[in-house]
């Protein structure tokens, strides 16, 4: 296979990765209505409205450190610390404490406000992801948590992390039809 070839494959799986977390939290939150939304199922847990806040903030906050991220000489690839990202991030057997400068502060009002900065967020990352894909293993960036990375694994995470939240919603609805 080409070159050029392989980078298209890479490029969509990248991309349909995004698209099927966006597609996957959006029914998560199908049929929450704008009070349904703003319940937590006890006072130690997030509501659906604070998941959706939250996720669109990281995905934000993540997306500008691509666009500012350093260009190395050589690309990084390692396919097993991607593949690693997209089943770690997701797995909700582990509890993190997301750090401050990401707890939901009441940003959005509703529930459509919040699905809707969600949307128009995921389709910067999207839009990042293809036009910058020759560079995306050239970025260099640093989490705060998982250290060096380059640009595909920051987008898997923003994938992953979507899918963790994805997953806590379906949880905060399950609770909150039992009560």
């Amino acid at each position: 296979m080409a070159p050029d070839q392989r980078t298209e494959i890479v490029k969509d799986e990248v991309v349909q990765t995004l698209e099927r977390s966006r597609q996957e939290f959006i029914a998560a939150v199908s049929g929450v209505n704008e009070a349904q939304a703003k319940l937590r199922p006890d006072p130690s847990r997030w509501s659906v409205l604070e998941c959706v806040e939250h996720v669109t903030t990281v995905e934000e906050r993540f997306l500008g450190w691509l666009q500012e991220a350093q260009k190395a000489d050589t690309p990084r690839i390692d396919k097993q610390k991607e593949a690693g990202f997209l089943e770690r991030v997701a797995d909700r057997s582990k509890r993190t404490q997301a750090p401050e400068a990401v707890l939901p502060t009441g940003r959005f009002t509703t529930l459509a406000e919040a699905l809707e900065q969600f949307n128009a967020g995921r389709t910067r990352s999207v839009q990042f992801a293809q036009d910058r894909f020759g560079d995306l293993y050239y970025l260099a960036t640093e989490h705060p948590r998982f250290g060096p990375m380059n640009g595909v694994e920051l987008l898997i995470i923003i994938a992953a992390h979507g899918r963790r939240h994805t997953a806590q919603i379906q949880e905060v609805r399950a609770a909150l039809e039992k009560n």
